[in-house]
Order: structure tokens, then sequence, then C-alpha cells
């Protein structure tokens, strides 16, 4: 009986990773997301058996990794909240480095509608800001 692998911080970080990586080089690997995270190469190779396992990931013949339709959508939001959180953090005087390691902790935590209420409303604070600014000159 194949049980559905939920989706973990630590199932987003790998999909996150692969992402982020195939933007990066030409083809992905094993090894090159063992890198990335800072994982033991037979961790990562028991993550990507599961990630497989749950059609999130495939591997070709050569042993690059691929991410699936499922597992490119579940990579490219998790990879959207960390962009948004870490740029939101920066802009508001945090250091870039707890920026992005606080921006990682909060992308796994936060629900999408509470995530897209957040995200709307620094943009409407953003288009705001614009039009002070515009209106003084």
């Amino acid at each position: 009986m194949n049980k559905k692998l939920p989706l973990t911080e630590s199932v987003e970080d790998y999909l996150e990773s692969i992402l982020v990586l195939s933007e990066q080089l030409d083809h992905v690997r094993s090894v090159d997301v063992a890198s990335y995270l800072g994982f033991s190469k037979p961790s990562v190779s028991h993550a990507v058996k599961l990630l497989q396992e749950e059609g999130l990931l495939q591997i070709d013949p050569k042993k690059y990794l691929i991410l699936t339709e499922n597992g490119k959508e579940v990579a490219q939001s998790t990879y959207r909240r960390h962009l948004f959180f870490s740029e939101m953090l920066e802009n508001i005087g945090v250091p870039r480095d707890i920026a992005q390691k606080d921006a990682c902790r909060i992308e796994h935590i936060i629900s999408e509608e509470t995530f897209e209420a957040i995200q709307n409303f620094y943009q409407k604070a953003e288009q705001l800001e614009s039009k002070r600014s515009d209106d003084s000159n």
C-alpha cells in the first residue's frame, strides 16, 4: 500500500532546491542537491526515491533529476514564497543572511490564503508609498 507523502518542509526544500539548481545547471543530479542543501548523498538518494515514488520527480537514464508537473508546481509555490519573504524582510532592514533563513522558515508554515493576503497587502502598501512619493514631487 502506497501512502501519500506529506508536503513537509523537507519535501518542499528538496523540490525547491531542484528547481533552483535546474535554473543554474544544465542537468541536476542527486550530488548537486546534496551539495546545495548540505546533506549526505545517501540522505538525498533516499529522498529522491520517495519523491519519485510520489510522482513529484522523474529520474532519466543518465540519473538526472527532472521535476514532474506536480513537483514543479510545489517547488514554484515554495520558491515564490521564499523570494517574496526574503525581499520583504530585507526591505524592512533585516540583514540578507537572516532574511534568507527566516524566509525559508516562513515559506513552509504559512497557508496559501494567508500568503496571498500578506502579498496583496504588501503590494497595496508599496503602491500607496509610490503614490505618496509621486505626489510630493
